[in-house]
C-alpha cells in the first residue's frame, strides 16, 4: 500500500487528465483495435504453439504494441519541459535579445516558445500535437519520434497477419460458377481447425482493421518523415518557418546579410545525436545550446525580435464592416469562407462592426491579425489575434497626413 502511494502522486493524477481528450481517445483506440484483432487473427491463422515461426510472429506482435504503449505514454507523461515561469538570463544585459512572455511572466529563453494549449512556455517547441495532448519538445521529441516510426511498423505487421488471415480463411470457402461468387463460411478447412472460429462479423472486423493499419501506415509515416528531416538538420518545425521568413526578410529589404541557421552543427549524425542518446534523456538543460561558429546564444532571438519588427511595419490597417461571431467554419460568410477555413489550431477572433484590425498575413478568404484595443487594455498586456474571414473587413484609406498617424500606430 505505502508503495502504491509513493507512485501515484497528486502530479501523475494530474497528468492523467490528458488521456480525457479527443486526440488520446482515437490514437489509443486504434492502436487498441489494431493490436487486438492482429492477436486474433495470428491465433487463427499462425497459431503459436504449432510452430517456432507462429511463436516468433506471436511475440514480435506484442513486442510492437509495447514498445508503441511506452512511446506513446513517454512522449505524453514525460512532456517537452518548460521554462521556469519569471525566467530570465543570468546576465541582464542579455534580456535586451529575448522576447518577454507576460502570461509566465518571464523571458522566453532560446529555442522556446509559448504554446496556447500548455499555457506554458516550451523549451524547444517543435509544435502541439493534439494525439498526445501534449506538446513535441526538448525532452519528449525522442519518444515521439520513436513512436511514429514504431506505429507504421506495427500496423504494416498487423496488415500483413490481416491479409494472411483473410486469404487462408477464405481460399477453401470460396467457390466460383459461370455468373455468381459463393462463400461458405461454414466449410471445413483442410490445414488445421483453428480454436477459434472466424466468422462473417471476424473478416468484417478484419477488414476494417486492415484498412485501419493502412492508413495509419500511411498517415504517421509521413509524420515520421517530417520530423527526421528537421531533426538531421538540429531544426524544429518552428525553425524551419522562422529561417523562411528570416530569408525572405532579407531579400525583401535587400540588405546583403547572410543568416546562417545557428544551430545546426554541420554533421547530420552529431545533429542526430542531439535529440537521440542511449540514456534517453536529450543533450543539453533546454536553455543553452551548441551553436554554430559564426554564431552566438541569441543570433536565433535576435533574428525573431528583427521579424517582430518586421510584422510590424508590414501590418496593413483594416475595419470591421461585418459582425463575426469567432465561429471555426461561419455559414453565414460564404460558402467559400465555410470549406476553406484555415486548417489551424490558432484561434478565430470575434469581430464586432466599427472595430479595427491590423493584418499580418491572410489567405484568399481568410486573415490574421490583432484587434487594436484601448489604452487600458494595451497597458495591461491584453493582446486579441487571431483569424477572421477577409469579408468582414475593408482596407483602411487615409491621406498623406492620416497615413503618417496610423505609422506612428503600429510603432507603438
Amino acid at each position: 500500500m505505502n508503495i502504491l502511494s509513493a507512485i501515484i502522486v497528486f502530479e501523475n493524477l494530474h497528468e492523467v487528465k490528458r488521456l480525457c481528450h479527443w486526440g488520446p481517445v482515437i490514437a489509443l483506440t486504434v492502436i487498441g483495435v489494431c493490436s487486438s484483432m492482429a492477436v486474433l487473427d495470428s491465433i487463427i491463422w499462425y497459431w503459436p504453439l504449432d510452430t517456432t515461426g507462429g511463436s516468433i510472429n506471436f511475440i514480435m506482435l506484442i513486442n510492437w504494441t509495447v514498445l508503441i504503449l511506452y512511446n506513446y505514454f513517454n512522449a505524453m507523461f514525460v512532456g517537452p519541459g518548460c521554462i521556469p515561469l519569471e525566467w530570465k538570463p543570468e546576465a541582464q544585459q542579455d534580456t535586451m535579445y529575448l522576447q518577454f512572455c507576460r502570461l509566465c511572466r518571464g523571458y522566453k529563453a532560446p529555442r522556446s516558445h509559448h504554446c496556447r494549449k500548455c499555457n506554458r512556455c516550451v523549451m524547444k517547441m517543435d509544435h502541439h500535437c493534439p494525439w498526445i495532448n501534449n506538446c513535441c519538445g526538448h525532452l519528449n521529441h525522442a519518444y515521439f519520434t520513436s513512436f511514429l516510426l514504431l506505429a507504421p511498423l506495427g500496423c504494416i505487421h498487423a496488415a500483413f497477419i490481416f491479409v494472411m488471415t483473410m486469404y487462408t480463411q477464405l481460399y477453401d470457402r470460396i467457390s466460383f460458377g459461370w455468373s455468381s461468387v459463393k462463400i461458405d463460411m461454414s466449410a471445413a478447412r483442410h490445414i488445421h481447425h483453428p480454436i477459434m472460429p472466424f466468422s462473417i462479423a471476424a473478416f468484417a472486423a478484419t477488414l476494417f482493421s486492415l484498412g485501419l493499419a493502412l492508413g495509419t501506415t500511411i498517415a504517421v509515416g509521413m509524420l515520421f518523415c517530417i520530423q527526421m528531416k528537421v531533426i538531421l538538420r538540429n531544426k524544429t518545425s518552428i525553425e524551419v518557418w522562422i529561417e523562411e521568413k528570416a530569408k525572405d526578410r532579407i531579400q525583401y529589404y535587400q540588405t546583403g546579410e547572410e543568416f546562417i541557421f545557428p544551430y545546426d552543427l554541420g554533421s547530420r549524425l552529431e545533429n542526430f545525436k542531439q535529440v537521440f542518446t542511449w540514456s534517453g534523456t536529450p543533450v543539453g538543460d533546454g536553455i543553452e545550446w551548441p551553436v554554430h561558429e559564426k554564431c552566438n546564444q541569441y543570433t536565433l532571438t535576435i533574428e525573431q525580435l528583427n521579424q517582430k519588427h518586421d510584422k510590424r511595419q508590414r501590418s496593413v490597417e483594416y475595419r470591421v464592416v461585418e459582425d463575426y461571431n469567432g465561429a471555426c467554419c461561419p455559414l453565414g460568410k460564404g460558402l467559400n469562407t465555410f470549406f476553406r477555413t484555415p486548417c489551424t489550431e490558432e484561434p478565430r477572433i470575434k469581430l464586432t462592426k466599427g472595430a479595427t484590425i491590423l493584418a499580418t498575413r491572410g489567405t484568399k478568404w481568410w486573415m490574421y491579425g490583432d484587434k487594436v484595443l484601448n489604452e487600458e487594455q494595451a497597458k495591461a498586456g491584453v493582446r486579441v489575434r487571431g483569424w477572421f474571414p477577409r469579408r468582414c473587413v475593408e482596407k483602411c484609406h487615409y491621406d498623406s497626413a492620416d497615413n503618417s498617424t496610423s505609422d506612428e500606430k503600429k510603432e507603438q
